[in-house]
């Protein structure tokens, strides 16, 4: 049985239009992947440069921290 001509190049326009689309599709989603991969690595970047607190900053909230423990042993009635 013979096909006609234009069915092999229906089919053939369609199979390329086919293969067209799936790639710029996969090639869009790469993308948008690579994107999103770059994205977070700069937000891991920028989270990294919050400032470590000092060693002073550090002392204060520990003696504030204390301070709180005797002014609640106060006003429980415990006496130090």
């Amino acid at each position: 049985m013979e096909q006609d001509p234009n069915f092999y190049i229906i089919i053939g326009a369609f199979a390329m239009l086919t293969v067209g689309i799936v790639s710029s599709l996969g090639l869009r989603g790469w993308r948008d992947w690579i994107a999103l991969k770059h994205a977070e690595l700069d937000t891991m970047r920028h989270g990294s440069d919050t400032p470590v607190p000092s060693a002073a900053s550090r002392i204060e909230v520990a003696d504030l921290k204390e301070r709180v423990k005797r002014l609640e042993a106060i006003a429980a009635g415990i006496d130090i």
